[in-house]
Formats: C-alpha cells, structure tokens, sequence
C-alpha cells in the first residue's frame, strides 16, 4: 500500500492496544512502525536498477521479522518517549504498528516475500489497488477521531472496516475471476495462467490477464451488480528461454530478463511501441489496455550490461475519461 496507508493502519493498530491515555502517543508510534517496513525501497544501485524492485517488499515484509522490526522501531522512538512511556509499552506498540506492514502489502498486487526465509515467494492476494482512496481515507477518518477523543475503541472500528472491505474485495476477485474464466471459455481458450487485479482506487473495474496459446490477453471487467466486459487486446507473450536463446545463460542480459520475469510473474511481453523493451503486461494505465506502467530496456549489442527499469505515464485526458467512463459503466466511445 502507500505510505499514508502503512502509516495509518500502524497507528490504529497501535492505538487498539492503548489506554486512554497512551492514545495519542501510541498514535504516532504505530505510524511511524508501520512506514518502516518501506525503508527496504532504500536498498537501490546505479548499476542494476532491478536491485530495488527485488527488495522492495523483500525481507523487512516477512511476518517472522515483524518481532525484528518492532525491535528496531522502538530502538529509533525511545530517545524521544522514554521520559513519557516504558520500553515495555513502547515495543508494544512498535510490534501492533508494525505487525500488519507486510500483511496488507500482500493484499495488494505488487507481490510481497510474506514468509521469507523459509519461502522466497512472492504473494499477492490481488484485493486491493496499492492506492484506494475509500480504504484510506475511512481508515484514517478513525484514527484522527481516536487521537481527538482518546478513545482506541474508535481505532477497533477502523480496522473492523478494513476488514470489511478487505471481504468485499475477496468477493468481487472471485467473481471477476469467474467471469474470466466464461470470457475465456466463450472464445475458445483455456487459460495456463490467469489474473485479475483491481485497478486503480477502486473495487469496481478489475483487470484481467490470461495467456493462451502462447499470448496474453487483456481485458477490463467491471464488477457492479451485473458484470461489464470492456474488451481488450493480445500480444504474444515473451519467453526467454525460446525468445533469447541466442544470449549466453550466464550474460548480465540474460539473468536480468529472468528476474524480470520473476518479478513479473510470467507476464512479459514486448512493448507494443518501443524497441528493445519487455513489460510487464499485469499493469497499464488503461484497464484494458496493452501499454504497460514498466517493462525493462536492453541493449542487444550489450549483454553484460544490466538492464534500465523504466516507468512510462501515459496519464493523457482520453485514458482519464476512459478510465472514468469504465467506473461509471458506460459504452466507451472509440
């Protein structure tokens, strides 16, 4: 989630194990508890851009280093409350604030090492956009009036609403993934992988990804009361092993493609408008579109040279209305 998200549920996680009159100071532990997990997006390098997306989420996101975590929290906070509060209270609080970081990463679509060491794979419930307004915003609708009144059984109410949400999400996933699945069987495909991920800010429109027949197909599907298809496109789908059998397996070129591919859980595929670029099909601006948020650019004349991760924003006013019109179910207009 972003940082306001993993800020305000530390805190009303924190503030659910307060006494009335630790809520406030608890508030602001369990805040800063739940931004520490994300310092893992420090772990960078100028020479291998693919260090940062395969540690963000990494280690500091695994519920057995939630006690490690907590420990180093109120290691940072206790210069600034011993005077106010024991140490004893201070990793309480540090261990509810952070306790949840990884959890609700997970709940997202970007993929979260959840119980590394012992597994180094990466989960994604698919539930939520890593930005949700509604989910957010409630939530910290809750902790503020729990910080005000000094009430933690205000904080309860926020978190029984995210669960809440969290449930309505699970419920939309499983009938966008059905609704998939009939898409797919009315077209005459069987899915080998398939996924749906909710888009971003909301439950409503999700998008879905399925490969068949060694393409990817893409389409936007909006889950009201009665399900909405916005039909997509296909592009073939990149492997490496049959698509880059002329690098050398033991070339910088050739191991980032595989931990791109990693990364991206199979989804890969050359960018429909640019040379020498792989994407990541799972994310584009567009609920049903093909041009991807990131892929990866290489050099074919540089195979010991690491690969560039780059970031296209193609937010232009027609995706926005498109976008908008998908939310509101409308017929889009080509």
């Amino acid at each position: 989630m972003d940082l306001l998200t993993q800020g305000a549920l530390g805190a009303a996680l924190a503030q659910s194990g307060s006494k009335q009159t630790e809520t406030r100071l608890a508030t602001g532990i369990g805040f800063a508890a739940g931004l520490l997990a994300d310092a893992d997006a420090l772990i960078r390098s100028a020479n291998d851009s693919l260090l940062t997306i395969e540690y963000h989420r990494h280690f500091t996101h695994s519920i057995f280093f939630v006690p490690l975590g907590a420990l180093t929290a109120a290691l940072i906070l206790w210069p600034l409350v011993r005077k106010r509060l024991s140490f004893k209270r201070l990793y309480l609080f540090s261990f509810l604030g952070y306790s949840f970081s990884g959890l609700i990463d997970a709940c997202t679509s970007y993929g979260t090492h959840l119980f590394w060491p012992l597994s180094d794979e990466r989960i994604s419930f698919n539930l939520i956009s890593i930005v949700d307004p509604i989910f957010t915003v409630s939530l910290l609708i809750m902790v503020v009036l729990a910080y005000r009144w000094r009430k933690p059984n205000v904080a309860w109410l926020g978190l029984v609403f995210c669960a809440l949400y969290l449930t309505l999400a699970y419920v939309q996933m499983q009938r966008a993934m059905t609704e998939v699945q009939q898409l797919a069987m009315q077209r005459g495909h069987t899915p080998e992988q398939r996924l749906v991920k909710p888009t971003f800010g909301n439950i409503l429109v999700w998008r879905s990804v399925y490969e068949s027949g060694g393409r990817l197909y893409v389409d936007a599907l909006r889950m009201g009361w009665q399900a909405k298809v916005y039909t997509g496109d296909s592009i073939p789908k990149y492997d490496i092993e049959r698509d880059s059998s002329h690098l050398d397996k033991e070339s910088t070129l050739y191991r980032d493609m595989q931990r791109f591919n990693y990364f991206s859980d199979s989804y890969i595929a050359r960018h429909p408008e640019k040379e020498n670029v792989l994407a990541d099909i799972r994310y584009s601006i567009q609920p049903n579109g093909l041009l991807p948020l990131w892929g990866i650019k290489f050099d074919p004349a540089q195979p010991q040279q690491h690969v560039e991760f780059k970031v296209y924003r193609n937010l232009t006013k027609p995706n926005r209305q498109r976008f908008m019109s998908m939310l509101l179910g409308e017929n889009l207009v080509e």
